[in-house]
């Protein structure tokens, strides 16, 4: 298979840098003025920045499902341990018909492996169960970030053993050695193979304990709450205990991030390597009195979406879009970068041409957002739930039947004001519920709206 793509040109590597739980708002670039992130802030200066991307499903399993897929959850993984169909081609199959070299490290999250029968960090995921990646070091889940174990490879080559100190670290030293190696092989050869690789830590997600050195910089009596935390005593403590050990925590994969940068410019990769950095979804931290994820409320559907490197400042398009980026979009974008056009089977959209530059394809004008089946979880909506964001800056948001949730997030981004019942907006409320219906029949959804 040829290393070069429809033009002629060579096609360039990828890397998907992501954490689980981090919200799109818990960025020094995004203005929250609790955490510092140079590094990720260096990659938004010098690409594009989505800061209204968005978690289409805010949990962990069907939102992974969906960004290696690029299909709605109801399609591929609709709840919380829940198994990725093996039978389902990813984004890694699409890389290895391209003939790039795959690899995965870090948390999987997608063989269905249920907590309740035993610890997911010992349980061992199957090499026809990792998605199609050709290289996979990883674990299925592991709330436990000071305890990290990782496996891989089959048959007499397989391994299985705890990683050493503070698992984004131990990662990150793993991902690096894997850049070392394909630097190399470029030395070696010029026409060494592209490569498409992915590390996935856990960190932010909760329990939000950070090494000592990224945590004594956040007292939990200085944290700056956001304005949609109620003045509820409880609420408050709790929301300013967890984060000053989530801050602590990103501040910590901002240094590694570091790492990983200066790894690409010493091993010859930082000009040919296109840098995606994201969430698989964000956290409430006491907004609204919510805490944890599952809500369709902005601190849990909002994450991070930058895209950055190979070349930045050679023809690549920078600065800011208000593109409603959603989790499905993240493969069919990934391949647009590698100009590979994406299989009829992925339903999301290529805005590759939004860094790339060129002709801009059809923006989405909304952003389709699920809970298909909750997961009883305390402090999660135990009951399923569907909305949009649009362009525009609206959301709306349906229980069964029911309308639940209106904003205008131009005046009311904190969603202080829920406009769901006001008849002053029945025109609003009449467009929204319908291109919501539009949603569902699109994407071969089944809910049911309300008539209005």
């Amino acid at each position: 298979m040829s290393n070069e793509n429809s033009t002629g040109t060579k096609r360039p590597n990828v890397i998907w840098l992501f954490g689980d739980q981090h919200r799109g708002q818990a960025l020094g670039c995004s203005g929250d003025p609790n955490v510092h992130t140079p590094n990720i802030d260096n990659l938004a200066a010098s690409g594009v920045h989505f800061t209204k991307a968005v978690a289409g499903i805010p949990l962990c399993c069907p939102s992974r499902g969906s960004i290696v897929t690029g299909r709605y959850p109801h399609l591929a993984v609709p709840g919380h341990e829940h198994r990725l169909p093996p039978e389902q081609p990813t984004i890694a199959h699409v890389m290895n018909e391209a003939g790039y070299k795959t690899a995965y490290f870090g948390k999987w999250h997608l063989d269905g492996f249920k907590e309740g029968t035993g610890r997911a960090a010992f349980h061992m995921i199957p090499p026809e169960r990792r998605g199609g990646f050709n290289h996979w070091v990883g674990y299925e889940n592991n709330n436990s970030q000071w305890d990290s174990w990782v496996h891989g490879g089959e048959g007499t080559n397989a391994f299985h053993y705890r990683l050493p100190g503070y698992e984004t670290d131990g990662l990150t030293k793993l991902f690096v050695e894997y850049l070392q190696e394909r630097g190399k092989e470029r030395m070696e050869c010029e026409q060494a193979q592209p490569f498409f690789a992915v590390l996935s830590v856990q960190p932010p997600h909760d329990p939000y304990i950070a090494p000592e050195s990224f945590r004594k910089g956040h007292n939990a009596a200085g944290i700056k709450l956001r304005p949609n935390v109620p003045s509820i005593p409880r609420i408050e403590e709790q929301a300013r205990k967890d984060l000053a050990g989530y801050y602590g925590m990103i501040e910590n994969w901002d240094w590694n991030i570091g790492q990983i940068m200066t790894a690409l410019q010493e091993n010859g990769l930082a000009e040919d390597t296109h840098i995606m950095f994201f969430s698989d979804h964000g956290d409430m931290h006491g907004s609204h009195g919510q805490f944890r994820k599952m809500s369709p409320w902005e601190e849990s559907i909002r994450v991070p979406m930058i895209i950055s490197g190979e070349k930045p400042f050679y023809g690549r398009q920078t600065g800011e879009w208000n593109v409603p980026f959603n989790h499905v979009d993240v493969a069919p974008t990934t391949l647009g970068l590698c100009g590979i056009t994406k299989p009829d089977w992925m339903q999301g959209s290529d805005l590759s041409a939004l860094r790339l530059g060129g002709p801009q394809p059809e923006l989405p004008d909304s952003a389709y957002l699920q809970s298909v089946i909750p997961t009883g979880h305390g402090h999660s909506v135990d009951r399923p739930w569907r909305g949009i964001v649009t362009t525009d800056g609206w959301k709306y948001v349906c229980l069964e039947n029911t309308p639940w949730l209106l904003f205008n997030l131009n005046e009311d981004p904190y969603e202080q004001v829920n406009m769901a019942y006001n008849s002053l907006y029945n025109h609003e409320r009449k467009r929204l519920n319908d291109r919501l219906r539009q949603w569902v029949e699109d994407t071969g959804d089944e809910f049911r709206l309300p008539t209005l």
